[in-house]
């Protein structure tokens, strides 16, 4: 206690105490993050989980479930004796550690894939001979889903970015990049905002995220070029499309698909 000039006590201690509370206050919101920016670091480096199981909630399907854990939904679907078209319901456990039969059908079925996309069959086109792809990718060609520059490449290494970011403005078309089956359509996957997830064949999806509005639902076909979705920021915070491609489940390099311009 010490008295000042006017004769008033002041009690150091409480002071002490109320500086620190002010002090402890400004350290917090000078050290606080922004969601969204924790969702996309999510977003890049999707955990591999090969344990325990994963219980389905409304508006998810076994392809983003397969998505967020990195894994092929072939195998998934096998482990958990889940038949064609893989229809799931909330409250269900999908059980996420791998059964040698659950492998080996996964095996078998990459190594059949078919060249059926949607309801038609599609003409092979001459390989690039620039570019590395596999096999199975050669049945259909692959284009740009957006028009905007790309601003951040496919990167992993050290799991920055399981695909590539295109700058764009809102309400930009975003156009499917084969043609294929709407599979996933939603924003339920943390990170991603609104999402679509087309499957090509029996080995590769692809993914659209950040969308401002999808024109497109689960089941629907979809040509190669047709708009199905249009550029926004949900999920991240600025306008672009996040774009990736996953084969049996992998992340892989965009860039080695899509035509140079």
């Amino acid at each position: 206690m010490m008295i000042d000039h006017l004769g008033h006590g002041i009690n150091l201690s409480i002071c002490s105490r109320i500086f620190s509370l002010i002090a402890l206050f400004f350290l917090l919101a000078g050290c606080s993050h922004n969601p969204s920016s924790v969702q996309i670091k999510e977003l890049r480096l999707p955990p591999k989980v090969s344990s325990g199981s994963h219980i389905v909630r409304p508006g998810e399907s076994l392809f983003s479930i397969a998505w967020l854990y990195s894994r092929d939904y072939k195998e998934l679907a096998a482990t958990n004796g889940i038949r064609p078209p893989y229809t799931i319901y909330p409250g269900q456990h999908v059980n996420l550690t791998p059964s040698s039969y659950g492998s080996r059908t996964s095996r078998l079925a990459s190594k059949n894939v078919s060249a059926t996309v949607g309801s038609g069959m599609v003409k092979k086109q001459p390989a690039n001979k620039h570019k590395k792809i596999e096999p199975s990718s050669r049945a259909f060609s692959w284009q740009w889903p957006a028009k905007g520059k790309v601003v951040q490449v496919y990167s992993n290494s050290n799991g920055l970015n399981k695909g590539i970011d295109i700058r764009g403005k809102l309400g930009e078309p975003v156009s499917a990049a084969a043609a294929g089956e709407v599979v996933y359509a939603g924003s339920e996957l943390a990170g991603y905002g609104k999402l679509i997830i087309m499957k090509h064949n029996n080995s590769y999806l692809s993914a659209y995220a950040h969308n401002k509005e999808l024109l497109v639902r689960e089941g629907d076909s979809v040509k190669a070029g047709q708009k199905i979705a249009e550029i926004g920021s949900t999920g991240t915070t600025e306008p672009k499309l996040h774009f990736e491609i996953r084969h049996n489940g992998k992340p892989v390099d965009p860039m080695r698909f899509l035509p140079k311009r």
